[in-house]
């Protein structure tokens, strides 16, 4: 009996890899010319780290489910880095066959390369595979007594959260505290960017380390460093699940969080691998990669599987969505663009 091969390689030597492989006109195919299926295939998915041990207990099943369908062994390579980098990374040349990323704006950058041709966002569920909230993780028993954004900025309280120009986790969690400021704003008559912003600088202010990923700034966390990291739900759920002595505090304002899929439609077909890739993607919604996804702490998006888990979360009454900060365009725009609201609260800290 064959042995199922998932390998965790490094970016940089997989596009290393990947790149000879190219000079030397090497493709691999799923169907070989004569027509006979190749009995092996290899398919490269390339990941934002949260996911890592949902991925790792869900490719054994995919792989099992499509050798007793099709006889043919998948063996896997996998990449996780922090979502922006990796978006970036494939766009320049990382032969990813699948990204799953943590926003889909780094999944338009892919297709603004010219690398996803299909419109993604057609497929199920928009394209999304889960869904969290960004939350807030403090120490054992919540020593400071954080309750909500506004205890972030108390001068004694130290913050983490990585880096939204590396990381999509990062931006989720600053259009989570920038939202916040809008809608409490709201509270008192009207929608205001300045109040917004002013609750996002004086947060910042008490950040002493901001990692590349959201799963370096937990790993920072762990270190003993700060009294609060912001960071997805299911990230801390899933440390909490391990053994981690956290409290999780969901505030009451908080952005509900969607995370895309996509073929890489050049590179599957350089390899050959389409029909496999789109079958793994379409797998990612069956109810047993929802299960896994949902039993690693993110909120599943298949309507059965969520209510199966619906006492494992909180939702807040005032959880919002991107759509309420304009979609991503217009937030690329006003926070993370060169000059935006972001370069300019990080220069004045």
């Amino acid at each position: 009996m064959k042995k199922w091969v998932t390998r965790s390689i490094s970016l940089s030597l997989l596009t290393l890899a990947l790149a000879s492989l190219t000079a030397c006109g090497t493709e691999d195919s799923s169907t070989p010319a004569n027509g006979e299926q190749k009995q092996e295939v290899t398919l490269i998915l390339g990941s934002y780290s949260v996911p890592k041990e949902a991925f790792q207990a869900i490719l054994p099943k995919f792989q099992q489910a499509w050798q007793a369908k099709t006889g043919q062994q998948v063996n896997f390579q996998e990449s996780y880095e922090a979502s922006g980098a990796q978006a970036r990374a494939i766009a320049g040349g990382f032969q990813a066959d699948i990204a799953a990323l943590s926003l889909e704006a780094d999944i338009d950058t892919i297709a603004e390369a010219g690398l996803i041709t299909h419109d993604w966002r057609k497929k199920t569920n928009g394209g999304m595979i889960t869904s969290s909230v960004v939350a807030i993780g403090t120490r054992e028993g919540n020593p400071k007594g954080i309750k909500d954004w506004s205890d972030l900025v108390k001068p004694d309280t130290v913050v983490l959260y990585p880096n939204p120009k590396s990381s999509g986790g990062a931006q989720w969690d600053i259009n989570a505290i920038y939202g916040a400021g809008l809608k409490l704003s709201e509270e008192k008559g009207a929608k205001d960017p300045a109040a917004a912003a002013s609750l996002l600088a004086a947060i910042h202010k008490n950040v002493k380390v901001m990692d590349k990923s959201g799963r370096a700034s937990m790993t920072t966390f762990e270190s003993g460093v700060g009294d609060a990291v912001v960071t997805y739900e299911n990230e801390l759920l899933a440390r909490v699940q391990e053994g981690g002595k956290y409290s999780i505090i969901v505030p009451n304002y908080t952005i509900r969080i969607d995370n895309p899929v996509a073929v890489v439609d050049k590179n599957a077909d350089k390899h050959g691998v389409r029909e496999v890739a789109e079958a793994f993607v379409d797998y990612l919604w069956s109810a047993e990669a929802q299960n896994i996804f949902a039993e690693k702490g993110f909120r599943s998006v298949d309507q059965a599987v969520a209510a199966k888990y619906a006492e494992k979360y909180q939702t807040p009454a005032g959880q919002f969505d991107i759509d309420y900060l304009g979609g991503w365009e217009q937030v690329r725009k006003e926070l993370y663009a060169k000059g935006a609201l972001w370069d300019q609260i990080v220069m004045e800290k």
